[in-house]
């Protein structure tokens, strides 16, 4: 294989910008395109792989020239010759939720800016088979790296390893010992969330937690409980919720029925939305008798009745900094540790104030 890379469609000679006669079929080569440019193949190359540094008058220059030959450059040829396929692969489960799906179009964003594609490999039910499955899956296609989108347990069994020479980066993870992990900064989130509502007055902070299986939601249930103890303030138990609003709607019925409860702190936004429903069918009203503060700030939260306090965190940053954690690794090859951490900080809105004996 030379660098003259081969496209499977037929096309006419360049000389002379013109095209051969009927019968005289050959492919078009990068040489090719370099010549009816008047650039270097190394110029076409870096069009062609979508490199930056390229200047817009000669990057047209070498495009139109790729058009009027009919040449499209040859993916599985590049890849033989720099070992390399361009393409990165994504193992996630529920790709629904909201962060996932932010997450995961700064991922493609991303990698498109840098000239690689992604291969989406989602797994429907987390468990350890079906994620074993994924990633022998994952290690069978052509990607130069993978970056994992799920719940962290599924990668602490013995079972579940990645093909050798993989890289990887992992969202949302404490496997910070063995992958590169990029990760919300979910203790400081939720110290901030409760410093936020002590401050105002509230004696303590209640808490809905999304699922004992998430780290996420443990991470965010140990800061909460640490704040509050370090504090030496009561830590109530915390309601389980599964991120979903209903589960929040399920939680904020039992808080109404709390007279103690002024002030609540909710794993994500989602579940806050239902607690405030709740709420206000019991009649206690927000931030009048009970405060709220949530974890996200999805676009919606602002329009939320009242406007939600809420703790921001910024998942195309996380996406962004996957991205550029993998391609690091790829191109030194060397395999990377430790945990990368995206700020958050508090957005303070209406539905927060002093509990009604201090205003």
């Amino acid at each position: 294989m030379t660098d003259s890379e081969t496209a499977d469609q037929a096309a006419g000679s360049p000389k002379g910008g013109g095209r051969a006669p009927a019968g005289r079929r050959r492919s078009v080569s990068m040489t090719d395109v370099a010549k009816l440019a008047g650039v270097s193949a190394q110029t076409v190359s870096r069009v062609s792989n979508g490199s930056p540094g390229v200047v817009e008058t000669t990057r047209a220059q070498v495009l139109a020239a790729m058009k009027e030959l009919g040449y499209r450059p040859n993916s599985a040829a590049r890849a033989l010759k720099s070992g390399r396929f361009h393409t990165l692969g994504v193992i996630l489960f529920n790709i629904s939720t909201t962060g996932n799906t932010r997450t995961l179009e700064a991922i493609a964003t991303s990698a498109a800016q840098e000239g690689y594609a992604i291969t989406l490999l989602p797994v429907a039910v987390p468990t350890q088979d079906s994620v074993r499955g994924a990633f022998t899956r994952m290690g069978e296609l052509a990607v130069d790296g993978v970056i994992i989108l799920m719940e962290a347990h599924l990668l602490d069994a013995s079972t579940v390893t990645l093909p050798p020479r993989t890289h990887v980066v992992v969202a949302d993870s404490n496997a910070g010992d063995r992958y590169r992990v990029v990760d919300t900064d979910q203790i400081g989130g939720a110290r901030a969330a409760v410093r936020h509502l002590l401050e105002l007055g509230h004696d303590t902070v209640w808490h809905v937690a999304g699922p004992a299986d998430s780290y996420s939601a443990e991470r965010r249930v140990d800061a909460w409980r640490t704040a509050l103890r370090s504090r030496r303030r009561e830590v109530p138990e915390p309601l389980r919720g599964d991120w979903t609003a209903d589960s929040g709607y399920r939680a904020g019925l039992r808080l109404a029925q709390e007279p103690g409860c002024t002030a609540v702190f909710v794993a994500n936004d989602q579940m806050a939305l239902g607690v405030l429903r709740a709420l206000h069918e019991q009649g206690r009203t927000v931030p009048g008798e009970v405060s709220v503060v949530g974890f996200d700030d999805l676009p919606e939260a602002a329009s939320f009745l009242p406007p939600l306090t809420t703790i921001h965190q910024d998942f195309s940053e996380v996406g962004r900094r996957c991205v550029e954690e993998l391609l690091a690794q790829i191109r030194s090859d060397e395999a990377g540790t430790g945990t990368t951490l995206v700020p958050t900080r508090l957005v303070a809105r209406a539905s927060t104030a002093p509990p009604p004996d201090t205003e």
